[in-house]
C-alpha cells in the first residue's frame, strides 16, 4: 500500500491540475445531482419492536399518520376567546397549503385556545408549507386582536436551529492554531481549504445516499461537525511529513510522495477506523441511528479521499513555498526537546502520575451512574423562540401533559371504550379525549395527557404503568398500543441502555484487534481500550452535570436542563472511539519504532512524546476548537455533541496520551510488546506509518544524502 500512495502522491505533485480538475468536475457533478434529483432526507425515530412504533403501524392503517402544526391564540386584549373570531381565526389557517383539517379547543378558563393543523406526512411537505404558516401569523399578529405563537411537528421538521457563529468561529480558531503550528498563512489555509472541500462534495451526495438508506435531517450537521474535524486533521498530520521531508533536502515531487506514502497510509488506516467503529452503529437495532451513522461515515470517507489526492495536488502547487523557515524549524526543535523533558518527568513519576489521571477520570464518568435517557422537547427551546412560547402556553392553559399527549391506538374499534375508561381512572392521567373511530381499518384513536410534564421521570413511570397493568387489565384480546412523542422517547431511550453495552463490546474487540495486528502487542491493546472507554466515560459524565444537572448551563446558552438525548452516547462512542485510535497510532507507532531501533522501552516512550506531542496538541486543538463551535449554538442536539466530543478529544490528547500512556508504558516496560510466538506467526504484517527507507524503493534519485535520514512521523 505505501508504495502504491508513494507513487500517486509524486504523480499528483506533478501533475496538479489534473488531480484538482478532477475533485472540481466530481464537486459539481455531486452538487448539481443532488440538488436537481436528490431525495428528501428523511425525519423518522422509529423503533422496530417497540410499543410506540406498533402504535405507529396501527395509525398508518387508518391514513391518519402525517404530521400536525398547533396554533395557541389568546386574545390581545386578555378577555375570553370568543368563538366567532376563533373559527374565524381556524378559517384562514384552514385554507394554507396542503392543512388537511383544523381542530380547536379552549382552555378551561376560556382566555386560550389551541387549533391544531392536520398536514399529509412529512415526505409530502417543504419549508414553503412552514413559511405559509408563519406568514399568516405574522398577519394576525399585525392585525393586533390575537396573541399567537406556533409549534409543533411541522416547526420541528422544517424549523431547524437560529443559524449563529459558533461553528465560524471553531474554523477562525482553528485557523489560528494552524498558523501557530506552522508559521505561515499558506501552510494553515490548506486544511481548512481541503476540510471545506471535502465538506461541501460529502453533504451534497447525502441526498444521493439517501436512495440507499434513509438518511435522517440531522446526519447533516452531525457530518458537518466531524467532518470539519476529521479533515482538518488528516491534513495536518500530511502537511506536516511534507514540511519535515522539504527540510530534508527532498525534491516536491519526492516529498508529497513520501508523505502521502508515510502519514497519508497513517491517514487511510485512521479514517477507516472511524469509519468501521460509525458503521457499528447497526447494533443499537435503530434503523434511524445506523442510517445517520452512515451519511457521517460518508463525509469521514471523502475527508479522508480529500486529503489523500487532492492535498497532494495542492501540495505540488505550492511548491517549496511551504517549506519552514530556519526560526520554525528552531522552534520545532526546542518543541521536541521540551516535550521529551516531559516525558521523562511522567516516567520518572509513572506510579504517581497513573493513579492521578486514572482517579480524573473516573470521578469525571461517576455521574453517567445518574444519566436519563431521552429527547428534548420544544420546552427546551430558547424563550426567543415561537415554539417555546408556544409550548409554555400551552402548559400554562392545559398543563403539563398537554405539551406530550400520549397517542393510544387500539384495534379493535369497539375496544377503544373500555380502554379510554380505564385510562381516565389512572392517577397518571389528566384528560382522555373522546375516541376518534376509523371503521376502515377497524382501529379508534384516544389522545391522553399524563399530569406531567413529558420530560419528567414521573410520566415515565406513568407510561410504563399503563402498558404493564391498566391496558392488560382492559384489552381482553383487542390490540392496544401506547405511542406519541412521549412514549416514543421513553422507548428510545429502553431501546439504547438495552443495546448501548453490546455495541461498546463489538466497538472495543475491534480496536483491540486492530491494534494487536498494528502493534503486535496484546498489553498496548488492551491499555488502549481501556484508557478510551475511561476518556469517553469522562466525557459522559461532563455531559450529565451541564445538561441534566445544569452545571454551568448559562455558559453554553442552556435555558432549561434535559435529558441526555437518547442516541448522543452511541454516536459519541462510535466517533471518540475512532478519533483516539487516530492519536495512538500516531504515538504508539513512533514509540514501537524506537524501541525496536535501540530495544530501550522507557527512551523509547520519552522519544515517542517528544516528536509527536506538538502535532497531537494542534490536532486536538483544532478539534476542540471546531467542536465547540457548534456548542454555542441553538440546537440542543448538536450543542450536547459537541460538548461530549470536545470534552472527550481535550482529555484525550492531555490526559491520555500525555500523562496516562507514558506512564502505563513505562510501569508496563518492555512486557507492553509481549505477544505469543503462535500468535506471532499468525498475524498478518501491518505497518500502519512505515520509515522513510521502508515505503519507497531506497534508490530513489531524489533523496540524495536524505535517505538514511529518521522520518518524522506525526
Amino acid at each position: 500500500m505505501s508504495r502504491l500512495l508513494y507513487r500517486w502522491g509524486r504523480w499528483s505533485a506533478r501533475r496538479p491540475w489534473v488531480a484538482i480538475a478532477a475533485w472540481l468536475a466530481a464537486t459539481v457533478i455531486v452538487v448539481v445531482a443532488s440538488a436537481s434529483f436528490g431525495k428528501a432526507l428523511a425525519d423518522t425515530n422509529a423503533a422496530p419492536g417497540t410499543d410506540s412504533q406498533a402504535a405507529a403501524d396501527l395509525l398508518a392503517r387508518t391514513g391518519a399518520d402525517g404530521i400536525t402544526a398547533y396554533v395557541v391564540a389568546r386574545p390581545a386584549a386578555g378577555a375570553a376567546v370568543e368563538e366567532a373570531a376563533l373559527d374565524r381565526l381556524g378559517s384562514e389557517l384552514a385554507d394554507l397549503p396542503h392543512v388537511l383539517g383544523v381542530s380547536e379547543r379552549t382552555s378551561a378558563d376560556g382566555g386560550t385556545a389551541v387549533l391544531t393543523l392536520a398536514y399529509p406526512p412529512v415526505e409530502d411537505l417543504s419549508v414553503d408549507d412552514l413559511a405559509a404558516l408563519e406568514a399568516t401569523l405574522d398577519d394576525v399578529r399585525d392585525d393586533g386582536a390575537w396573541r399567537v405563537e406556533g409549534g409543533g411537528d411541522l416547526y420541528f421538521n422544517f424549523g431547524g436551529p437560529e443559524s449563529n457563529v459558533g461553528e465560524l468561529l471553531g474554523i477562525v480558531v482553528a485557523l489560528v492554531v494552524l498558523v501557530i503550528a506552522f508559521g505561515s498563512l499558506l501552510a494553515a489555509g490548506l486544511p481548512i481549504a481541503i476540510a471545506l472541500l471535502g465538506l461541501l462534495l460529502g453533504a451534497s451526495a447525502l441526498p444521493l445516499v439517501a436512495y440507499l438508506v434513509d438518511v435522517p435531517v440531522w446526519a447533516t450537521a452531525m457530518a458537518a461537525m466531524v467532518g470539519l474535524g476529521v479533515g482538518i486533521d488528516y491534513a495536518l498530520f500530511l502537511l506536516t511529513r511534507y514540511r519535515e521531508h522539504l527540510d530534508l533536502g527532498m525534491t516536491v515531487p519526492e516529498a508529497v510522495g513520501r508523505a502521502v506514502a508515510t502519514a497519508g497510509q497513517a491517514v487511510l488506516f485512521a479514517g477507516g477506523i472511524v469509519v468501521l467503529a460509525i458503521l457499528g452503529l447497526v447494533v443499537a437495532g435503530l434503523p434511524f441511528v445506523t442510517a445517520g451513522g452512515i451519511g457521517i461515515a460518508v463525509v469521514v470517507l471523502v475527508m479522508v479521499l480529500a486529503a489523500l489526492t487532492l492535498l497532494p495536488a495542492l501540495l505540488g502547487l505550492a511548491g517549496r513555498r511551504l517549506a519552514g523557515r530556519s526560526r520554525f524549524a528552531h522552534r520545532s526543535a526546542s518543541s521536541v526537546a521540551r516535550w521529551k523533558r516531559w516525558g521523562g518527568h511522567v516516567t520518572r513519576h509513572a506510579p504517581a502520575y497513573a493513579a492521578g489521571g486514572a482517579l480524573l477520570l473516573v470521578a469525571l464518568a461517576l455521574p453517567v451512574l445518574g444519566m436519563r435517557l431521552g429527547l428534548p422537547d420544544q420546552g427546551s427551546y430558547p424563550e426567543s423562540s415561537t415554539e417555546r412560547r408556544a409550548y409554555d402556553l400551552v402548559a400554562d392553559a392545559f398543563g403539563p401533559g398537554a405539551t406530550g399527549p400520549l397517542v393510544v391506538a387500539v384495534s379493535p374499534a369497539a375496544a377503544a371504550d373500555r380502554v379510554g375508561n380505564a385510562l381516565r381512572e389512572d392517577a397518571g392521567i389528566a384528560d382522555v379525549a373522546e375516541p376518534q373511530d376509523f371503521p376502515d381499518a377497524d382501529v379508534a384513536v384516544l389522545v391522553a395527557e399524563a399530569t406531567t410534564a413529558p420530560q419528567d421521570a414521573t410520566t415515565r413511570t406513568t407510561v410504563e404503568r399503563l402498558r404493564s397493568e391498566v391496558i392488560p387489565a382492559v384489552a381482553d384480546g383487542a390490540s392496544v398500543h401506547v405511542g406519541g412523542y412521549t412514549a416514543t422517547i421513553d422507548d428510545l431511550g429502553a431501546r439504547v441502555a438495552d443495546r448501548l453495552p453490546w455495541f461498546v463490546l463489538a466497538v472495543v474487540l475491534l480496536s483491540f484487534v486492530l491494534l494487536v495486528v498494528v502493534f503486535r502487542s496484546v498489553l498496548v491493546p488492551l491499555k488502549a481500550a481501556l484508557l478510551n472507554l475511561l476518556s469517553v466515560g469522562a466525557a459522559y459524565g461532563v455531559i450529565v452535570m451541564v445538561f441534566q444537572w445544569g452545571w454551568g448551563a448559562d455558559l453554553i446558552g442552556l435555558e432549561s436542563t434535559i435529558p441526555v438525548i437518547s442516541f448522543i452516547p452511541l454516536f459519541m462512542f462510535a466517533i471518540l472511539f475512532g478519533l483516539s485510535m487516530d492519536y495512538e497510532v500516531f504515538l504508539l507507532s513512533r514509540i514501537r519504532e524506537e524501541y525496536l531501533r535501540t530495544g530501550d522501552a522507557d527512551g523509547a516512550v520519552v522519544h515517542g512524546i517528544g516528536v509527536t506531542a506538538r502535532t497531537i496538541s494542534s490536532a486536538a486543538a483544532i478539534m476542540v476548537a471546531v467542536f465547540a463551535g457548534f456548542v454555542l449554538g441553538a440546537d440542543p442536539i448538536l450543542k450536547m455533541l459537541g460538548l461530549g466530543l470536545a470534552t472527550a478529544v481535550l482529555l484525550d490528547a492531555t490526559v491520555v496520551r500525555l500523562v496516562l500512556v507514558p506512564a502505563a508504558m513505562k510501569l508496563l516496560g518492555r512486557a507492553a510488546w509481549w505477544l505469543p510466538s503462535w500468535l506471532d506467526r499468525a498475524l498478518p504484517v501491518l505497518d500502519v506509518e512505515p520509515s522513510v527507507g521502508a515505503a519507497v524503493p531506497a534508490s530513489s534519485r531524489d533523496v540524495g544524502e536524505a535517505a538514511g535520514r529518521p522520518a518524522f512521523i506525526p
